[in-house]
């Protein structure tokens, strides 16, 4: 049985600080059943049972007396993000965001449970640097990757740096493991790499070193690096060479796989070697734009087996193949989705032991016993939640575990298996806790040539169908909507609107058909994909069909002023942050990056048929109301798009328009200040015409 400590108060909601307090006091020891089922048995002593009348009444008043929160609440970045356990388990390193005299930072953190105390690292305001990620090198350094904006000429990108540092020493300055910019000046390198932060091999068990791919000789061609953490002296494994895009290494350091591909055609191919005196052999080969792939995702503890993912019919699936006799067996498959997530290690025996998989239960398949015993075990304990253990100590004694339910903002909790202990750590958005956030329904419909597709509907808690509505097509288009907790889908529901999200043809997950197409359909059958949701939502009684908006962000908010084109009676409004307007400007603006031969692949390359998708070149028709909002410095779709929307816009008098720039705002929201800006001007647009 595993036991719940201090976990009971993220139970309860709008008192959270209090009773944390109250149970602190306490010290509370329950297990959950205790409280879910068995009110008044097992408590050990009064004070227990004054905590729990002390909850009950707390919740109970509250939710008598419901007032939507604040769009602030919603709007506000997680209070932590990107917990990571060292390694011997005795400390967790975070990003912390805050707000300190009307700044709004991201604080790079270490806490030290023995200690009980903080080690403050680094700071950042989320614009022109970002703390991008990081992760225990060993039990007192970290490894921190930097995003920094770029420009040349026309085009704007990130470049990211890699830093050491030690958490004891949180004063010391952080200084570049591979400072290429002084490299660049002595004339030691002959390109200017724009990614110096791909670590292909932590080298769990040489602690002073990690093995790095930096493309310091040839272009997009990296060489292989052994870095020591200690100096940043370093030994050169291999040259950049053969169109090698990615290198890969087996469970024992030795670099054994790199994956070439041609950006001109997309001829990729799998190349392998046996150890590091062998010569390369293709393993595999096929066509990147037209053809089915083949996908390492890693070797087994054997150094004779690789796992790759393939496609069983039309859906991907993992195998493991015998590379001395080149034989494959299927490991794991779903037969109506992509199986298409990272492989899971032991950090104890270094052996393959499941893989992340959207559609499984938790998100995780394990096919070792012991861990997936260790699932069930959690499940049982927690069965109102869904599960998902991030990350273990390299003994495996402890361990992060992510829990979300219906109607709640996950939280993180720091697991012992040992002790079969679960203690609470952290709210991610401790302020909608209690907030009763509706369930998600997964549902399918048909589009108009019956080919039938998945959608998430949320229906508000409060009024009555038929709910004013928001449509909210993803992003990507390679991406796909997912169940779980989403701020934009609990702010929508908490203002009384019904959502759907539906992953139209070009979402991933569902199959290579399925995704493929995207190619050369933007506006045209996935466009249809959304408008037949929205129709759905009507037939079905749950959309109200003069109250209906569209929102997205990225090629959702592509979709969105599209639907403004293509179906101008059909949406009361339309709402476009950080998205596509112009197709022809995104084809042409590729050619500055590799991709470009994709891109064209992607979209299409015949002017006039892009002009024909693109909502900028039909503003004329555009009658529905529309709210712009983009990032001046969004690396991802460049601001232009939108600027040149609102002038066209404004051009042809449209009668119901707003443009908003989000001064130094990136593609994904991550200053503090622009999400609550955005979420602002969305609430005042979604008010007045919905």
């Amino acid at each position: 049985m595993i036991e719940l400590r201090t976990l009971v108060y993220y139970r309860f909601g709008p008192c959270e600080d209090q009773l944390r307090y109250i149970a602190w006091i306490c010290g509370v020891t329950a297990k959950y059943h205790v409280y879910k089922e068995e009110p008044l048995k097992g408590f050990k002593n009064i004070r227990h049972l004054v905590l729990f009348l002390a909850i009950f009444f707390c919740s109970s008043v509250l939710s008598e007396t419901y007032q939507p929160p604040p769009v602030t609440d919603f709007s506000a970045l997680p209070k932590i993000q990107k917990v990571r356990l060292s390694p011997d388990g005795g400390r967790i390193a975070y990003t912390h965001n805050v707000t300190i005299k009307g700044e709004a930072l991201a604080i790079l953190q270490v806490y030290d449970f023995d200690k009980r105390k903080t080690a403050y690292l680094l700071r950042s305001d989320n614009e022109k640097v970002k703390i991008n990620w990081y992760r225990w090198v060993n039990n007192h350094q970290l490894a921190i990757s930097a995003l920094y904006e770029e420009k040349q000429r026309q085009a704007r990108f990130y470049k990211t740096r890699m830093y050491i540092m030690d958490y004891t020493k949180p004063d010391e300055k952080p200084r570049m493991v591979i400072d290429v910019e002084r490299l660049r000046r002595s004339g030691r390198i002959k390109v200017y790499p724009q990614y110096v932060d791909s670590v292909i091999d932590w080298m769990d068990d040489d602690p002073e070193h990690i093995m790095m791919q930096v493309d310091t000789d040839m272009p997009a061609q990296p060489s292989v690096y052994k870095v020591n953490v200690n100096d940043y002296s370093r030994t050169r494994i291999t040259r950049g060479k053969r169109e090698v895009r990615q290198w890969m290494t087996d469970q024992q350091s030795t670099l054994r796989l790199g994956i070439a591909v041609d950006y001109d055609n997309g001829d990729t191919r799998v190349l392998i070697r046996d150890n590091e005196d062998s010569d390369w052999k293709t393993l595999f080969s096929y066509n990147k734009m037209n053809e089915k792939g083949f996908y390492p995702k890693g070797f087994g503890l054997d150094p004779n087996i690789l796992y790759y993912a393939a496609y069983n019919g039309d859906y991907l699936a993992l195998y493991k193949m015998q590379l001395d006799t080149r034989e494959s067996e299927l490991v794991y498959a779903d037969e109506n989705y992509d199986v298409d997530g990272s492989l899971i290690y032991s950090p104890k025996t270094g052996e393959a032991i499941g893989i992340t998989h959207t559609q499984a239960d938790n998100g995780e398949y394990y096919w070792q016993p012991r861990w997936a015993s260790l699932q069930t075990m959690l499940d049982e304990a927690l069965p109102e939640f869904t599960n998902t253990i991030l990350s273990f100590s390299a003994d495996e004694t402890h361990y992060i575990l992510h829990s979300e339910t219906q109607g709640e903002p996950p939280y993180l909790s720091l697991g012992n298996t040992q002790t079969q202990k679960i203690d609470g750590l952290f709210n991610l958005y401790p302020q909608l806790v209690g907030l009763n956030i509706p369930e998600n329904k997964q549902i399918t419909y048909k589009a108009r040539d019956g080919l039938e597709i998945e959608a998430y509907l949320t229906l508000p808690n409060r009024g009555k169908p038929p709910y004013p509505t928001i449509i909210h097509p993803h992003g990507g288009p390679g991406a796909r909507d997912v169940d779980g907790f989403n701020y934009w889908i609990a702010y929508f529901t908490s203002r009384g609107y019904a959502v759907l999200r539906p992953n139209f043809r070009g979402s991933t997950g569902y199959g290579y058909e399925f995704a493929n197409a995207q190619m050369k359909s933007w506006g045209l059958q996935m466009q249809d994909d959304i408008t037949d949701a929205t129709q759905w939502m009507i037939e079905n009684g749950h959309a109200d069909n003069e109250k209906i908006c569209i929102v997205g962000g990225s090629y959702g908010g592509y979709a969105a002023l599209m639907a403004t084109v293509k179906t101008p009676d059909l949406f009361a409004c339309a709402v476009s942050v950080n998205g596509v307007s112009d197709l022809t400007y995104l084809e042409r603006n590729s050619r500055y990056f590799l991709n470009h031969a994709f891109v064209q692949n992607q979209i299409g390359d015949d002017r006039e048929d892009l002009k024909a998708r693109s909502p900028l070149y039909h503003a004329k028709k555009i009658k529905t109301p529309v709210l712009l909002v983009h990032g001046e410095e969004d690396r991802s779709v460049y601001v232009t798009h939108s600027r040149r929307m609102a002038e066209a816009l404004k051009d042809n008098e449209h009668p119901a328009f707003k443009y908003v720039e989000l001064e130094a705002g990136d593609h994904y929201l991550s200053i503090q200040r622009n999400r609550h800006r955005f979420f602002a001007e969305m609430d005042t647009f979604l008010n007045r015409y919905l």
